[in-house]
């Protein structure tokens, strides 16, 4: 797969958004979001694994990555670029995968747009997202804060991949993290869980400091029929410290829902 964007101007918004990946009319759309201050090339192994099979896509949100625009301080503005995209590409109801951030818009999506959601994968994420005051306060004075990369990945993370972590989030604006972490810190849908009509996969580190997989649990427990998987050794960065674990696990999901007939 090519690290080389492609993109697409939205239709309602007008900005143009980069996306990666290739979209394949004949298959089911499988949408990837990444978290705060994330890009799309963070899911290159789930790009790469997933092609042919289906037809993975995975964006730079407004204002992030090669994209064009402002980012957002708000999960249901981000949820109505992702609609916009959609609508721009003129995609089927989609599978949306999101991490962290991403998981929440995710949620936000399939409950404001159900007919266009198929099925939704939560990575690393909750049903509420409350940030630090800390970090909020330190991202508002425009400070690095490279040290967060420690909390990021799990044990068995090797060191060069934590130390590209704390490269790469220096090198992101400030004011991305604060808008993203604004963003994550007011969202809260722990009450509307139960609607949730959409078959569920939910997806945890076991040392995840970033969402604990206690949230992960309460996600289980309010969806119905959500299935949860827990991965031992792992963080926050599921999709970069096990990626074969997780392609496996979404590909038995995506395999049983074919099989009862919902993709």
């Amino acid at each position: 797969m090519s690290d080389a964007p492609q993109f697409v101007k939205l239709r309602y918004n007008g900005i143009e958004l980069a996306y990666y990946g290739k979209i394949d009319e004949d298959k089911v759309p499988l949408v990837f979001v990444h978290g705060a201050g994330g890009n799309g090339l963070l899911w290159k192994q789930q790009l790469k694994y997933f092609a042919g099979k289906y037809s993975p896509i995975a964006l730079d949100m407004p204002g992030h990555g090669n994209s064009g625009g402002d980012s957002c301080q708000s999960v249901s503005l981000y949820r109505d670029y992702i609609k916009d995209f959609k609508d721009s590409l003129s995609l089927p109801s989609i599978v949306f995968c999101g991490h962290s951030l991403g998981g929440a818009i995710a949620l936000d999506f399939q409950f404001k747009y159900p007919e266009d959601t198929k099925a939704i994968i939560l990575v690393a994420t909750g049903g509420r997202l409350r940030v630090a005051t800390k970090i909020l306060e330190r991202y508002g004075r425009d400070e690095k804060m490279p040290e967060m990369a420690g909390f990021l990945y799990g044990s068995h993370a090797p060191e060069n991949m934590v130390r590209e972590g704390e490269k790469y989030i220096t090198e992101v604006p400030a004011r991305i993290w604060y808008d993203d972490f604004t963003a994550c810190n007011n969202f809260d849908v722990l009450g509307e869980l139960h609607k949730t009509k959409v078959p569920a996969l939910i997806l945890c580190g076991e040392e995840d400091q970033m969402t604990p997989h206690k949230y992960s649990h309460f996600l289980e427990q309010n969806i119905k029929g959500a299935k949860l998987e827990l991965f031992p050794g792992a963080g926050h960065m599921l999709m970069l410290e096990k990626p074969r674990e997780i392609n496996k696990t979404i590909e038995r999901f995506l395999e049983a829902l074919k099989n009862d007939f919902v993709l």
